[in-house]
């Protein structure tokens, strides 16, 4: 470090003098690590001892030879003193790197702790997770209300849809979805069949194993099936997709030149979900059906007549439409829940994966919960 230069090394000296209105350290010899340093505590103990308050701290360096960061570290010492003391620190016979470093020192605040914030009671966590549960749910029914605005307006010419993105929706979850809808609604006639098949041939009602494929496809499992595996799949491509286009501000620059992200976005993949649905639905049922019957063919000898014959005797064309008209609602489910969490999406790095996690997560939930609702509402109406 600069400073003078001694020509042997002389130990660190520092006195106190009491002159009227401050105090005067006088440092003197070499300021280095390799020297014990005074101490300011024991330099200042009898320094207010006097005729005379001090108002004012400063130093007489005539005599100081080499020294380093030390020297640095007494001077902030004493600036916290200083501060303590309510005095006023003068470095002005300080060398002027000495001044410039302390000066760097001083103008760079010290970090402050941020306070924990106090654990809230249990009754408070419930109250704000009720807040928050009434504002999501506000903002879903907002939101659907939008939607359903949207679409009255599509058929009533006053609203003007991407039919581009429409179609492109519909390939997508046609043609697809097909290799995974059929991988999933084969395994479940196929599961479905087996346990038929383990059950009834206790009894020696194999033959009834039509019975249970044809009702379960129809009726419950072929719509089940294939909205929870468009939720994971649809649902939260749409999401991710709106997401990354809040994240871009694209969505803003759309508000901002007057088109509705609703009817210029979210219309045609909700309505292209919608559509495609049933059909998927109706697919599935197809699909599972077979399924059960090659299991039926292989365990329990039925052909294909008889297996077709006895699933007719049981299922009538009313089950087939209530699985068709829960794909329907199903596919209405993802859409909206897929493109709602989309345009919820936050600004940071992982919004995106948070939106279409959520969006599934919503999707899935509100399959089974309107699934139930329906099942209930068929059994007190004996369809």
């Amino acid at each position: 470090m600069p400073g003078t230069l001694a020509t042997a090394s002389d130990p660190a000296r520092a006195e106190v003098r009491n002159e009227a209105g401050g105090l005067i350290i006088v440092l003197a010899g070499d300021w280095s690590i390799e020297n014990a340093q005074p101490h300011l505590r024991e330099l200042l103990g009898n320094a207010t001892v006097g005729t005379h308050t001090p108002r004012r701290l400063s130093f007489d360096a005539a005599d100081l030879g080499e020294w380093d960061s030390t020297l640095l570290i007494f001077v902030a010492r004493c600036q916290d003193y200083c501060d303590a003391q309510k005095l006023e620190l003068d470095l002005s016979a300080m060398p002027e790197q000495v001044r410039r470093l302390h000066a760097l020192a001083v103008a760079v605040p010290e970090r402050s702790q941020v306070a924990v914030p106090a654990k809230k009671s249990f009754a408070s966590r419930m109250g704000t997770s009720a807040l928050d549960a009434w504002r999501d749910i506000q903002a879903a029914v907002t939101y659907v209300g939008e939607v359903a605005i949207a679409l009255g307006g599509l058929f009533t010419r006053r609203v003007h849809m991407r039919w581009r993105e429409f179609f492109v929706v519909v390939q997508t979850n046609s043609s697809g979805a097909l290799p995974i809808v059929t991988l999933i609604a084969v395994l479940i006639g196929v599961i479905i069949a087996f346990l038929g098949v383990v059950v009834l041939k206790r009894f020696g009602a194999g033959y009834y194993v039509s019975y249970l494929v044809g009702f379960g496809m129809l009726r419950e499992m072929g719509a089940l099936m294939t909205g929870i595996i468009i939720a994971g799949r649809t649902g939260a491509a749409f999401a991710a997709e709106l997401g990354s286009m809040k994240i871009t501000e694209e969505i803003d620059a759309l508000t901002t030149l007057g088109i509705s992200p609703i009817e210029h976005l979210v219309l045609p993949r909700v309505l292209g979900i919608f559509v495609m649905m049933p059909l998927l639905t109706i697919y599935a049922d197809i699909v599972g059906i077979v399924g059960g019957m090659m299991v039926s063919a292989l365990l329990l000898d039925l052909s294909f007549k008889q297996f077709t014959t006895g699933m007719l005797q049981a299922v009538t064309i009313s089950d087939a439409l209530l699985g068709i008209f829960k794909g329907t609602i199903f596919g209405f489910i993802v859409g909206v829940s897929g493109t709602m969490k989309g345009l919820q999406t936050g600004s940071d790095a992982g919004a995106v994966g948070r939106a279409a996690t959520a969006a599934v997560v919503l999707g899935i939930t509100l399959i089974i919960t309107a699934n139930a609702v329906i099942d209930w509402l068929s059994a007190l109406l004996d369809i």
